[in-house]
């Protein structure tokens, strides 16, 4: 895609997604996940089988994963597991949060595009943002309120609604994409008639690129230059269909780039110009297993992220029912 054809799609999704409001004051493609929508997205639980769409955090390095979570047992202390009375085992944990292997949810303060975040709040602002429940953001201070609004906070009552998984592998006929390829509209409308089901308005979204599975058969590659995701012309797909929520078992975008200039051309579509939460490098082996049995293909989705107040995104572990 040329610089000037990324341009103009930039704006036209920028201005469709500044337009309407989420009666309960979430900002951004939220608005689009209403009460009604997410009452309705109860009756998708016919089965009541529950599946976790995360993968297990890793903490040994690898291609993919430089820097690794940190887990370590930090209790019970030498001497007091096998001691009477009362003990307890403890252990803690860091990590990078946006890396390339960990499940994960961007908060729609963690793109900035030429200076700006979503909804035009200067990126300068995301550094006032106060991190802790105790904190105060200046009265004043209406910028560094936006960019408090638009932080994990936003979403600290979870998102709830109707998930569709796209098996874009499946609708092709092979296990994966290979590294490089792209997801365009055409392949998420051939996807749903194979499938059977139709993406609507406040859905949250879930593509499979076939990325874990090639992770788990063939090992961990650098991902970071090179995997599958969406072309950012199928942001158009996303944006006309009114779609709350965006998650992929990869990245979302391409690498190497489609556009020129523009490393995560996807990212800054969805998060940046349409307001949109993404979720990363999601797991969705067991889900199609789910789905095929089930003979359906959309379930009620259950996103609970940490309550970090002002960060840009958390580790997630969302829950299908079926």
């Amino acid at each position: 895609m040329s610089a000037q054809d990324f341009r103009a799609l930039y704006e036209r999704l920028r201005a469709a997604g500044r337009s309407g409001r989420d009666p309960d004051g979430r900002p951004g493609a939220l608005r689009h996940l209403t009460p009604e929508r997410v009452a309705a997205a109860a009756a998708e639980v016919r089965l009541g089988h529950t599946v976790s769409l995360a993968a297990p955090i890793g903490t040994r390095p690898g291609p993919d994963d430089p820097e690794p979570a940190e887990y370590r047992v930090t209790g019970p202390a030498p001497g007091e597991a096998g001691a009477d009375g009362l003990h307890f085992a403890l252990d803690r944990f860091a990590m990078n949060v946006h890396g390339d292997a960990d499940s994960h949810l961007d908060a729609l303060n963690h793109v900035i595009f030429d200076g700006e975040l979503y909804g035009g709040v200067p990126a300068g602002d995301t550094a006032v943002v106060p991190a802790g429940d105790t904190a105060v953001v200046p009265a004043g201070d209406t910028a560094a309120q936006g960019a408090r609004r638009l932080s994990l906070d936003a979403v600290r009552d979870g998102i709830v609604g109707r998930g569709v998984l796209l098996d874009v592998p499946r609708s092709r006929g092979v296990p994966w994409l290979e590294p490089g390829e792209h997801v365009t509209a055409g392949d998420l409308t051939a996807a749903e008639a194979a499938q059977g089901v139709r993406v609507g308005a406040g859905d949250l979204l879930l593509v499979r690129v076939g990325h874990r599975r090639r992770r788990a058969e063939l090992g961990a590659w650098e991902a970071a230059r090179a995997r599958a995701g969406l072309h950012p012309d199928a942001l158009s797909f996303l944006a006309e269909r009114e779609v709350a929520v965006l998650g992929g078992d990869g990245n979302n975008d391409t690498a190497p780039s489609a556009v020129a200039d523009v490393a995560f051309p996807v990212h800054v579509l969805a998060v940046q110009a349409m307001g949109m939460h993404l979720m990363d490098y999601l797991s969705f082996e067991a889900l199609v297993t789910a789905c095929e049995r089930a003979g359906r293909w959309s379930f009620l989705c259950v996103v609970a992220p940490l309550r970090l107040p002002g960060a840009t995104g958390s580790p997630v572990n969302p829950i299908a029912v079926l």
